[in-house]
């Protein structure tokens, strides 16, 4: 498999053959509101330009909404996607929004579904602790499983939690991406993982190659990559934990 690393949550990942497109987040630097209540209020969304041309990012086999956030599904990829392009949700919700964009060609995940050869295991996720949960409503991951790749799991906007634990204990990953800035509001907590987060995941997955997604992008983020490495060498997982620039590719 090849994992290239868009921006944010954005994901390109070539897998048994398949290309998706996961969380598209594809508008110019700059073009939205910064997240209320939250840091760096003088900077809109996104913070930082697509490392490649989005038009590059628009010939793939399917693309996966772990959810409807802006900065996982914005109005720019709305625009730019093909309306009949195979486009996974994470619920019969969802796909009603989708459909009022104008796609027509929406499946909803579940843990049996099957693309080209390739499961698709919808898994679950907490995106928060608490009661900001409330405001951020439901969330999935997914595992990807082929007789020819290795498992990889896509946690998603997660905290870890119990379902986690259990994400990993039944599909035994061998790479796992995890949205890792820390992001949070002026009150609540995280509402993805931070670096403790991502220490347990390892802990309790130390044969895994863990992946740190979703940094550095959007105004609410706490957690920086030169902070998440500092934090590695201090834990001698270096060799386990990637913390990839906009752009860069993995091969497994």
């Amino acid at each position: 498999m090849n994992i290239q690393q868009i921006r944010n949550a954005t994901l390109v990942l070539t897998y048994a053959n398949k290309t998706f497109l996961i969380d598209p987040m594809l508008a110019d630097q700059g073009t939205y509101p910064p997240f209320p209540n939250s840091v760096r209020q003088d900077q809109p969304n996104p913070l930082v330009p697509l490392p490649v041309p989005v038009t590059q990012l628009l010939n793939v086999d399917a693309v996966i909404l772990t959810h409807l956030h802006l900065d996982h599904f914005d109005e720019t990829a709305k625009e730019l996607l093909d309306k009949d392009i195979k486009l996974f949700v994470q619920n019969e919700a969802d796909k009603a929004e989708v459909k009022k964009a104008g796609f027509t060609n929406i499946e909803v995940l579940t843990e049996q579904t099957k693309f080209a050869g390739i499961q698709l295991i919808k898994t679950k996720g907490e995106h928060g602790r608490g009661e900001i949960l409330k405001l951020t409503g439901e969330v999935c991951g997914i595992v990807f499983k082929h007789e020819d790749e290795k498992t990889l799991y896509v946690a998603g906007d997660t905290v870890w939690y119990e379902g986690v634990k259990e994400n990993l204990s039944a599909h035994q990953p061998d790479v796992i991406v995890v949205n890792g800035g820390d992001n949070q509001f002026l009150e609540g907590g995280s509402l993805v993982m931070g670096k403790e987060d991502i220490l347990h995941v390892h802990q309790f997955a130390p044969k895994a190659t863990i992946i740190s997604v979703h940094m550095e992008a959007v105004n609410h983020w706490t957690l920086s990559r030169a902070e998440l490495k500092q934090f590695a060498i201090k834990h001698e997982i270096t060799d386990k934990l990637l913390i990839p620039e906009d752009g860069e590719t993995y091969s497994f």
